[in-house]
């Protein structure tokens, strides 16, 4: 079983070689504003690409998911999007939440401390898959100035339920992968600051076993 992973392509989307896989997988910023025709077009995309499942969440530019989620939803007919949920792809639960902590005033943006830690609290204990926009505090989520932005309620979460892999995007300069208590952590934003464009994240996973095998980047 093979995940091809994405996230914060903000439009350029189309610009990517997307090798096959069995799960398509996009952790939000698919847009830069969110708006009506940015994810029909998105929608159009994902349409034309063949992997049998497609799984995707918002992010903090993703606005229309958030000020009118019944149209924004109705748009992205070709994924099966996640907000707080979950679904069982090939016998794995993957679960997916869009919120990141505030900062400005985005999308899906919770204060620090209880209120987005009652997002964290619903993903149940079964998760194996995790998709977030925003990195854990302290992996993958380093900017560029050196310090660390993610969410210290999500690590917590993390380290609890300790899932095969969290798939996230959000901090461009922070793309990339690590291992945490033997989770895989994928930061697969494939835009950088300098709005560069960059491969998606693979991961590999023994049908058999259920356990990760490989996570690399395509070629």
């Amino acid at each position: 079983m093979k995940l091809v992973c994405l996230a914060d392509t903000h439009g350029l989307h189309q610009q990517l070689n997307i090798p096959d896989g069995d799960v398509l997988i996009h952790c939000g910023d698919f847009s830069r504003r969110g708006r009506h025709e940015e994810i029909i077009e998105f929608n159009r995309w994902l349409g034309s690409l063949p992997h049998p499942h497609k799984l995707v969440i918002a992010g903090n530019h993703d606005f229309l998911f958030e000020q009118d989620p019944g149209t924004a939803r109705s748009l992205l007919s070709e994924a099966l999007y996640l907000e707080d949920s979950g679904a069982e792809v090939q016998g794995l639960y993957f679960w997916g939440s869009p919120v990141s902590p505030r900062f400005f005033d985005w999308a899906f943006n919770r204060e620090r401390g209880p209120e987005i830690a009652r997002h964290w609290q619903a993903i149940p204990a079964h998760t194996d898959i995790l998709l977030t926009h925003t990195p854990p505090h302290g992996l993958c989520d380093r900017i560029h100035t050196g310090r660390h932005v993610g969410c210290e309620a999500l690590r917590q979460r993390l380290n609890d339920l300790k899932p095969m892999a969290l798939i996230c995007g959000h901090i461009h300069e922070s793309r990339g992968h690590t291992d945490h208590l033997g989770i895989q952590i994928v930061n697969a934003a494939c835009l950088s600051d300098r709005r560069q464009l960059a491969a998606p994240w693979c991961i590999d996973i023994d049908p058999d076993s259920q356990r990760i095998v490989a996570v690399y980047e395509s070629t």
